[in-house]
């Protein structure tokens, strides 16, 4: 660690990763929607170890060369974080089994185990192996010096511990029974009486059955486990061959890269534990114990049985006021900029203003970056649409996007197929702009259209995920954006300098210097400084130490951060200026805003950057400006609602606790409701 006071990338990670871990257990929240957060957690959780925990295993084995040009340990952070996860899993455990499990009782839905069931119950279970599960349970006896199976990432396993019928006194003998929740629900319904729903896990309908699968042994008991493996695609520094063949390769080592982690059930006894670590030469720090279950992602599926009280009340995506279905956008735009703000509006208009787009006889050309889009995507339909209608249509497709590379590329594919032209990834950057640039015919002159985003072209993400939109065809902005995509479609620097948008690559960090030094020097005149940022991680060393700086300089800094917080607020005499707090609720936070005081002529910008890095540094992001003063005023207006939650905002200090933000007043201020019915009263 540097002599900068900070909070570890990845420790400060599984903070967040608890705050969603506390949604579960909030009695507050609608029954069935705390097993969605614990969903939530396990999915964040997989994703952690399979690319953070994966690359700083790696940094163990550099050479001591490297490791001196690290700020930390690998061997010590790694232990941070086992002791961190294996306290969060025993709370885990304690939610879903002393406080969920019991709740769904009172709801009148039983979770099962093998020795509840009864005798026409017993019998559906049998029957139910031997038509659907047989074919997929996959039993494999561990013999020691043989050929080991291979343990496919995430797949569950049941570890099995038995003994010969005839030779009872003989060694224990192990075997693996695959548990196929790939191939079946994980939740199965039981025969149940009037008024109650009961079910059970799959994994105990393959314990229930196992004695089948292995004639002539005594089953003396199961534990479940599963192996998690390394996710990082190590593309050597995508500098060199055809990146695109490099990632369709590497895709197909994912799911047999090295192990990462191996959870296992915490009762198991040690002498399986140790067999099936030795078999599968797993080692003592990637081993971590679970409860009786895990892949618990898979709380997303749980039935509710038609109980809609046991969800949230329904928060209908609004239409937009005017854009909603609008037969003419580009009218509408034209005459003043145009804001949305998804969920609590719906991405109908968005999918409008590019279908419209695209059968307009007045749109020559359609420019887009794709970062993620949904697998069944109305927007990349209307561009391949476009081209039929005899319109240039221009896609960037980044096929970096971790995760979503083998749908970018797919998308790709059929994108060239139906003649639109495709740019993809080149070496040593990675775009995550969220723009899209629409040129139109009118009077006979050409004019430029503008959509800029802080969220992905993404139909399903935009129902949860809370992000701005603007619609704009400001000249100050359209230009700047053609010059994105030109230096995007031509790998050349932009022959002029940004003035409006802040570019990753060119303008951003410096910009973000002088917009904060702008506000040191206000305070150091005793002038009124100030700084609001909303952003999902805040993480680069050297914009951290200029807010100490402006914090020391007494500018009063508010930051709303969902993830990631490497900043330390509220040590004396270095950020005791700096507020942060943390909002999880419903919806994920996702929106990136940045507000200046400026001498009180407040300069307000939406991002795709986060302050990490990566986006900084390494990055093509974009940030920008909001010009509109009605614009500017909504944007402040639901700002201040969450800078007041004192229902779902966590404060962030150095202790690092999670504090739920209370208020003395009797009001409870929830800002992702008060927004739902800000837009709402707009609506009506």
């Amino acid at each position: 660690m540097s002599s900068l006071p900070l909070t570890y990338r990845d420790i400060s990670w599984l903070s967040f990763n608890y705050r969603v871990l506390q949604e579960a257990k909030d009695p507050a929240v609608p029954l069935l929607e705390r097993l969605k957060f614990l969903a939530i957690y396990s999915s964040n959780l997989d994703e952690f170890f399979r690319i953070r925990v994966a690359s700083i295993r790696n940094l163990k084995k550099v050479g001591k060369k490297t490791k001196a040009q690290l700020d930390f340990d690998p061997s010590e952070l790694l232990k941070d974080i086992h002791r961190i996860v294996n306290r969060h899993q025993e709370e885990f455990s304690e939610i879903f089994e002393q406080q969920i499990v019991p709740e769904l009782r009172r709801q009148h839905i039983h979770i099962l185990r093998r020795l509840d069931l009864n005798e026409e119950q017993q019998q559906f279970v049998e029957n139910y192996f031997h038509e659907k599960l047989l074919p997929f349970v996959m039993p494999v006896l561990l013999v020691k010096h043989r050929i080991r199976p291979f343990l496919a990432n995430a797949n569950l396993y049941l570890a099995v511990h038995l003994r010969p019928k005839k030779r009872p006194l003989s060694e224990s003998e192990y075997a693996l029974v695959k548990i196929p929740s790939d191939q079946l629900p994980r939740f199965v319904a039981l025969p149940s009486g009037p008024n109650r729903f009961d079910l059970i896990l799959l994994d105990d309908v393959v314990r229930h059955s196992v004695s089948w699968l292995f004639p002539g042994f005594d089953i003396q008991d199961t534990y479940s486990i599963k192996l998690t493996r390394d996710a990082e695609l190590y593309i050597d520094d995508e500098y060199s061959g055809d990146l695109v063949q490099k990632i369709k390769s590497s895709l197909q080592k994912r799911q047999v890269g090295p192990p990462s982690r191996f959870v296992y059930d915490r009762e198991m006894p040690e002498h399986l534990l140790t067999y099936l670590r030795d078999t599968f030469e797993i080692r003592k720090n990637d081993v971590l114990p679970e409860g009786r279950y895990h892949n618990n992602f898979d709380f997303f599926k749980f039935p509710d049985f038609g109980m809609t009280h046991l969800r949230n009340k329904p928060l209908p995506p609004l239409p937009h006021p005017l854009l909603h279905h609008a037969a003419d956008p580009f009218k509408i735009i034209r005459e003043k900029d145009q804001m949305l703000h998804v969920p609590y509006q719906s991405y109908e208009s968005v999918i409008n203003f590019f279908e419209c787009a695209a059968k307009d006889p007045a749109v020559t050309h359609i420019k887009v970056i794709q970062y993620r889009v949904a697998k069944h995507s109305r927007i990349m339909h209307a561009l391949m649409n476009a081209v039929q209608e005899g319109k240039q249509v221009s896609v960037f497709v980044e096929i970096k996007a971790r995760f979503d590379e083998a749908a970018n590329l797919e998308w790709g594919e059929r994108l060239e197929k139906a003649g639109v032209r495709v740019h993809y990834s080149f070496p040593g950057v990675k775009v995550h702009s969220k723009l899209a640039l629409v040129r139109r015919l009118e009077g006979g002159e050409p004019h430029l259209y503008s959509y800029l985003s802080t969220g992905n072209f993404h139909e399903e993400t935009a129902k949860i995920y809370s992000d701005f939109s603007l619609f704009t065809c400001d000249k100050r902005l359209t230009g700047e954006v053609s010059q994105v995509f030109s230096f995007l479609e031509n790998i050349k620097p932009p022959s002029k300098e940004f003035e409006h948008l802040l570019v990753g690559k060119f303008n951003l960090r410096p910009a973000f210097y002088l917009l904060i030094d702008n506000e040191i020097a206000a305070a150091k005149r005793r002038k009124p400084a100030g700084i609001i940022l909303k952003i999902n991680s805040i993480e680069d060393k050297d914009i951290i130490a200029k807010l100490y700086e402006a914090s020391q300089a007494g500018v009063k800094i508010k930051i709303i951060v969902r993830g990631i917080c490497c900043l330390v607020p509220g040590i004396k005499g270095l950020s005791d200026n700096i507020e942060v707090i943390s909002i999880v609720d419903r919806f994920l936070e996702h929106a990136r805003v940045l507000i200046f005081h400026n001498g009180g002529d407040e300069r307000m910008f939406l991002s795709s950057a986060d302050w990490m890095e990566r986006n900084l540094s390494y990055r093509i992001e974009t940030t920008f400006p909001v010009y509109a003063p009605e614009l500017k005023k909504e944007i402040r207006t639901l700002i201040d609602l969450q800078l007041n939650d004192n229902v779902k905002a966590r404060i962030i200090d150095r202790n690092d606790q999670n504090i739920y933000r209370r208020s003395n007043t009797d009001i409870p201020v929830r800002a992702q409701l008060e927004t739902y019915f800000f837009f709402k009263r707009k609506s009506e």
